[in-house]
């Protein structure tokens, strides 16, 4: 499903117009990247949680040449799903 689908949903149960569930959406996702960027934690009750982790320094090789390379620290977004969420996916 992509954005476009998640906004044709919501204009098909709501009846608002295309540009507003649109405008919405976006900003809502802008939101969550902006507060992921300043390192906080996103917490959507019975969805899921969204949270940065800080990945350690390491060293890797090149499974290619075999060579050594030196991969820097970063941060990872995680996802752990709800209970509502969980609920979904044992229902499958």
């Amino acid at each position: 499903m992509r954005k476009r689908d998640i906004v044709l949903k919501i204009i098909q149960e709501t009846g608002i117009k295309q540009v507003v569930v649109m405008g919405v959406v976006q900003k809502t996702f802008d939101v969550i990247m902006a507060a992921l960027r300043n390192g906080e934690r996103i917490e959507l009750r019975h969805f899921g949680v969204f949270a940065v982790k800080k990945r350690k320094r390491r060293i890797a090789r090149n499974p290619k040449t075999g060579a050594v390379v030196s991969v820097p620290e970063r941060y990872k977004v995680v996802f752990k799903p709800g209970m509502g969420m969980k609920g979904i996916m044992l229902k499958q």
